[in-house]
C-alpha cells in the first residue's frame, strides 16, 4: 500500500465560503421565515415514501413512525463517495464508522442505526430485502456495538442511481421480517425516462494524502409507452492515509542501533480502495393497463489493502521468541528462537533445541549471547532466526477482492376490484477473499512464502415473495380497511473457502511428528489470520417461511390505526411470531400525534453460527496477543456455556408529534427499545494446552492461541431515545429559494442483565459509552438560478473508547463540532462546477495517550472519523 505525505493543505476560499455561510444571522433567517409563511401551498413540492406502510404512497408526516427522506440532490451534493457517509452526514440516528486499518472490517464498514447493532437494522432496495455481506466484523478496532455482527454492505450501491432513500426509524419486524429492531432502510433506485448525467470528482485530505478519484454515470430512457430503463455506474480509486506516529518499541530498536525499522513500523489510517466499480439497473415495462414487470439489480466489486500489527523482532512469540519454562534462572524471559533446519544431523545450534537431551539451549534475548546467536545462524546454514528475514521487525499487509451481485424480478398490478398484488423472487450474492503479504508461516523457516491466499467467505441468499392487498370498505370509516397479506420463502447459506496449503501446514521447525518427534517451537499457521482449513470449509445453510397479516385504515378523518402481526419459522432454531400496533391522530391542520408499539427479532446469521478466525490485539503488556474466535457449538465454546444461537428479541416503543403550520416542519420522536438474548462475543476465555489441541482436531488452527472467543447470547440491554427534526423554508434573496434543516438524536444504551456473565467489562462500557449520546446538524442550503449551496454544522457528542478492546487504555473523547460546506455553479446549461469540503476546519478527534504504545495518533473509533479535512472539485455533465 503506498501513503502519501504532503505538506499541509486546505483551500482558503472554500473556507471562507463555508465560514461565511455557516454564521448568518440568525435573527435575519427567523424573519425570513415569517415572510416565507404567506407563500402558496401550490409552490411546496410534498415528499411521498413508501417505507412503513402497505397502503399507497403518502407523506412522511401522515405516517404513524417516523420517516427520514433523503432526495437525489442530497445524495449527489455530499463529499464522500460512499452513500454510507452521506446517510451518516444527514441523519444523526445513523452512525458509520471510518474503519482504521484492522483486517475484515475495513473491507465492509458497519453502520448503526438508532444505537444498535449493524445488523439490528433491515436494509431493502426498492422494498426487497438486500443479502448481507459475507464478514462477521471482530476486529478489536471495531466499535463495541459493531462487534460480532454481519451487517448488509450497504457501499455497494452507487449513490447516483439512487432516487431517494427512506430511513423508518421504527420496529417492524412484523411488517418486513426478521432484523428490523431498530428500523428499516430502503434505496429507491432511480426510474428516469430521459436524459442522464457524469459526474468526475477529486478530492483530498488536508494532510495530503487520501487522493480520490470518482467517475459516475447515470442514464434513463423510456421503455414502451410507460415503461422505463435505467443505467448507473461508479467507478472509485482511493488512496490511503497515515494517522500515525512512530511506535516506542520500534523507536527504541533505532536506538539501540538496529537500523532496518522502518518508520512508522505500521500505519493506521484509512485503507487503499483500488478498482472499485458499481453498476446498478433498473427497468419497468408494462404488461397490461394496470400491471408491470420489473427487474433491478447490480454488481460491484472492489480491492482492499490495509496493514496489520507491527511485528517486534525482539518479542513476537513463535516467531522471533519462546518463552522460558517456569522453572530456571530464565524464568520468564524472552528466550531467542533458533531453528534447526537439519535436525537428523546430530549437530544443534546456539540457542537451538538439544535433540538428545530434549532442552533448549536457551539465550535470552538482548544478551551477550543472543547476540552470538543470531552472528551464528547466519554463517550457519543449518540454523535459522527469522531475524535474518526480518532483522527490523515485520507489519503484514492484509488486502481483500469483493464482488458482489444481486437481482430481482417480478410482476405487480392491481386487479379491477382494486387488489394490488406484487409476486417477485430476489438473490444475493456476496463474495469476499483474503490475502497477506509480508507475512509468514514461520514453521517453515526460510522456505516460507511471502504471499499468501488465505481463503474465502461467500454469502449467497435467495428470496420468494407473495405480497397483496385490498380496500374492503367499512361502514363508518373515513377510508377503505386495507387489508394485506404475503409469504416469503428465503435460502440463506455460509460457505468458508479453503486456504492456501502453505498458510496451515506445519514444517519442518514446527512439526510435532517428525521422526525425532520434536516440535521446535515455530508458529505453524499464517502468522495475522486464520487461514481457513479444509476441516473447516465447506457450505452450511438454512432455510424459512413467513406469513403476515397488516391492516391500516383511516377510522376517522383525523385517526389512522395500522396492525400487523407476522410468523417466521426456521429450519435451525424455530420460529417466531411478532405484532405490531400503530396509530396517528391529527388534534388539528398543524399537530400531529403518533405512536407505536412493536415486537422484533434477529435470526443469528449462518456465519455467526460457523464462523471462526484468529484476530491479533495488544495484550496489557504491549505485546501482541492472538485471541481466537470459534463456532459456538466447539468443544471449548460448550465448555464455556455456548450452544446453539437462538434469536434475539425486541419490544419497542415509538411515541411522537409534528408541528407542521404551512411550510414549516416540527418533529419530536422517543423510541424506548427493550432487547433480550443478545448476540454478541464474549469476554476472552482462557485456553489451556488440552483445549487448543480439541480446537486443532476440529480444524481450527489454534496454534499460539492463549484464548478465544465465542457467540453467545448472553444479555439484555435497554435503549431509548429522542428524534428531533425541523425544516424551515427561506427567502434569503428575491430570487433564490432556501431551507434551515435541523436533525438531532439522542440515544442511551443500558446492559440491564448480562446472564451468565460472558459479556466483560470492556464489552459493557462499549456497549454503553462507545459511541456519543449525541449527536446534531444544523444545515443551511440555498438555490440560485445558476447556483446552489450548503453549509452544514455538525455535532458529536462525548464518548469513551476502549483502545483496542482495553478499559486500562481508555481514551475519554470530548465532543466536537464540524463544518461541511459545497457550492456548484452552473457554467452553461449542461455544465456544472462544484467545490466543497468536509470537516472545513481540519478538526480532529481526541489524541491518543496511548499513541506510543500503539501507533495510532488519534482516537479510531471516532464518529466523525480521524483523517481530518477533506476538499474536492468536481464537474457535472448534464444531457
Amino acid at each position: 500500500m503506498t501513503v502519501i505525505t504532503r505538506t499541509k493543505y486546505q483551500s482558503a476560499v472554500v473556507r471562507f465560503i463555508g465560514v461565511s455561510l455557516a454564521f448568518f444571522s440568525s435573527n435575519a433567517l427567523v424573519a425570513v421565515a415569517n415572510a416565507q409563511s404567506s407563500a402558496s401551498e401550490d409552490e411546496i413540492i410534498e415528499e411521498i415514501v413508501t417505507t412503513g406502510s402497505r397502503r399507497k404512497a403518502r407523506s412522511p408526516s401522515d405516517t404513524p413512525a417516523p420517516v427520514d427522506v433523503i432526495t437525489a440532490d442530497q445524495l449527489a451534493n455530499q463529499g464522500s463517495n460512499n452513500v454510507l457517509d452521506t446517510l451518516s452526514a444527514i441523519v444523526p440516528s445513523f452512525t458509520a464508522h471510518v474503519q482504521p486499518n484492522s483486517g475484515t472490517a475495513t473491507s465492509i464498514r458497519p453502520a448503526n442505526l438508532r444505537g444498535m447493532s449493524p445488523d439490528a437494522t433491515l436494509v431493502l432496495v426498492n422494498g426487497k430485502r438486500r443479502h448481507r455481506a459475507a464478514v462477521v466484523v471482530t476486529a478489536s478496532s471495531s466499535n463495541g456495538l459493531a462487534r460480532g455482527s454481519q451487517p448488509v454492505d450497504i457501499s455497494t450501491i452507487p449513490s447516483i442511481a439512487l432516487k431517494r432513500v427512506e430511513v423508518l426509524r421504527d420496529g417492524a419486524s412484523a411488517q418486513y421480517g426478521a432484523d428490523a429492531i431498530a428500523g428499516v432502510i430502503n434505496f429507491i433506485p432511480r426510474d428516469d425516462t430521459d436524459g442522464g448525467s457524469v459526474e468526475i470528482k477529486y478530492g483530498q485530505y488536508g494532510e495530503g494524502d487520501g487522493e480520490s478519484v470518482q467517475v459516475a454515470g447515470t442514464y434513463g430512457m423510456q421503455l414502451g409507452s410507460g415503461g422505463h430503463l435505467n443505467i448507473s455506474a461508479e467507478v472509485n480509486d482511493v488512496d490511503g492515509t497515515s494517522r500515525t506516529v512512530q511506535r516506542d518499541d520500534a523507536a527504541s530498536l533505532v536506538a539501540a542501533g538496529n537500523t532496518n525499522v522502518i518508520d512508522p513500523v505500521q500505519i493506521w489510517g484509512s485503507p487503499e480502495l483500488s478498482d472499485e466499480i458499481k453498476v446498478f439497473i433498473n427497468l419497468g415495462v408494462e404488461t397490461g393497463a394496470n400491471s408491470e414487470f420489473y427487474a433491478f439489480g447490480g454488481y460491484s466489486e472492489k480491492r482492499t489493502d490495509g496493514t496489520f500489527f507491527y511485528r517486534n523482532p525482539n518479542n513476537r512469540g513463535g516467531t522471533f521468541h519462546t518463552s522460558a519454562d517456569s522453572a530456571g534462572p530464565n524464568a520468564g524471559s524472552n528466550i531467542r528462537l533458533v531453528g534447526d533446519l537439519t535436525p537428523a544431523d546430530g549437530l544443534n545450534c546456539l540457542g537451538g533445541y538439544d535433540f538428545v537431551s530434549g532442552v533448549r539451549d536457551e539465550v535470552v534475548i538482548g544478551s551477550a549471547a543472543d547476540d552470538a546467536a543470531l552472528a551464528a545462524a547466519v554463517t550457519d546454514p543449518n540454523c535459522w532466526t527469522f531475524n535474518e528475514m526480518f532483522p527490523g521487525g515485520f507489519t503484514p499487509f492484509f488486502g481483500s477482492d469483493l464482488n458482489d451481485i444481486s437481482g430481482s424480478a417480478g410482476l405487480r398490478g392491481e386487479l379491477d376490484n382494486g387488489m394490488t398484488y406484487d409476486v417477485s423472487f430476489s438473490a444475493g450474492r456476496n463474495e469476499i477473499g483474503f490475502d497477506l503479504v509480508d507475512s509468514i508461516n514461520a514453521s517453515l523457516g526460510p522456505a516460507t512464502p511471502l504471499f499468501f491466499k488465505a481463503g474465502f467467505y461467500v454469502e449467497l441468499e435467495n428470496m420468494f415473495n407473495v405480497d397483496v392487498s385490498y380496500p374492503v370498505e367499512i361502514e363508518g370509516f373515513a377510508s377503505p380497511l386495507n387489508v394485506a397479506a404475503g409469504f416469503e420463502w428465503r435460502k440463506e447459506q455460509f460457505q468458508i473457502g479453503v486456504a492456501q496449503a502453505e498458510t496451515f501446514e506445519a514444517g519442518i521447525l514446527g512439526n510435532p511428528d517428525l521422526s525425532l518427534g520434536v516440535n521446535q517451537g515455530f508458529e505453524a499457521r499464517l502468522n495475522g489470520f486464520a487461514p481457513f482449513r479444509p476441516e473447516i470449509a465447506g457450505k452450511n445453510d438454512r432455510h424459512n417461511i413467513a406469513v403476515y397479516f397488516d391492516l391500516e385504515a383511516d377510522v376517522t378523518d383525523d385517526l389512522i390505526i395500522g396492525a400487523a402481526v407476522r410468523f417466521e419459522d426456521f429450519s435451525d432454531f424455530g420460529n417466531e411470531t411478532t405484532f405490531k400496533l400503530a396509530g396517528l391522530y391529527h388534534v388539528s391542520d398543524a399537530v400531529s400525534l403518533r405512536a407505536t408499539y412493536a415486537t422484533g427479532f434477529r435470526a443469528p446469521t449462518i456465519g455467526q453460527q460457523n464462523f471462526s478466525t484468529i484476530t491479533t490485539t495488544f495484550g496489557p503488556d504491549g505485546t501482541l496477543v492472538s485471541s481466537g474466535t470459534v463456532p459456538p457449538t466447539s468443544g471449548p465454546a460448550l465448555l464455556r456455556g455456548g450452544g446453539q444461537l437462538q434469536p434475539e428479541t425486541s419490544d419497542s416503543f415509538t411515541l411522537g408529534f409534528a408541528y407542521e403550520p404551512e411550510a414549516f416542519s416540527l418533529t419530536v420522536d422517543y423510541f424506548s427499545i427493550d432487547m433480550e438474548d443478545r448476540i454478541t462475543q464474549s469476554a476472552a476465555q482462557s485456553l489451556s494446552a488440552a483445549e487448543a489441541a480439541q480446537l486443532e482436531a476440529e480444524g481450527f488452527s489454534a496454534a499460539g492461541l492463549t484464548s478465544f472467543r465465542f457467540f453467545t447470547n448472553d444479555f439484555e440491554t435497554t435503549t431509548q431515545g429522542i428524534d428531533v427534526v425541523v425544516s424551515l423554508p427561506l427567502e434569503i434573496t428575491s430570487g433564490g429559494a432556501s431551507t434551515l434543516n435541523f436533525a438531532g438524536n439522542w440515544t442511551d444504551n443500558e446492559v440491564t442483565a448480562n446472564t451468565s456473565g460472558l459479556l466483560g467489562p470492556t464489552e459493557v462500557q462499549q456497549i454503553e459509552d462507545g459511541i456519543p449520546n449525541t449527536r446534531a446538524n444544523v444545515t443551511l442550503s440555498h438555490a440560485e438560478d445558476n447556483w446552489h449551496g450548503y453549509a452544514r454544522l455538525n455535532y458529536y457528542g462525548d464518548y469513551e473508547e476502549a483502545h483496542l478492546n482495553s478499559l486500562g487504555r481508555l481514551i475519554d473523547a470530548g465532543a466536537v463540532f464540524t463544518i461541511d460546506v459545497e457550492a456548484g455553479f452552473d457554467v452553461s446549461d449542461n455544465i456544472e462546477l462544484i467545490i466543497g469540503a468536509q470537516n472545513l476546519l481540519d478538526e480532529f478527534p481526541e489524541s491518543n495517550p496511548f499513541a506510543g504504545a500503539t501507533g495510532a495518533r488519534y482516537s479510531i473509533t471516532s464518529p466523525m472519523g480521524f483523517n481530518g479535512g477533506f476538499y474536492y472539485g468536481k464537474v457535472r455533465f448534464s444531457f
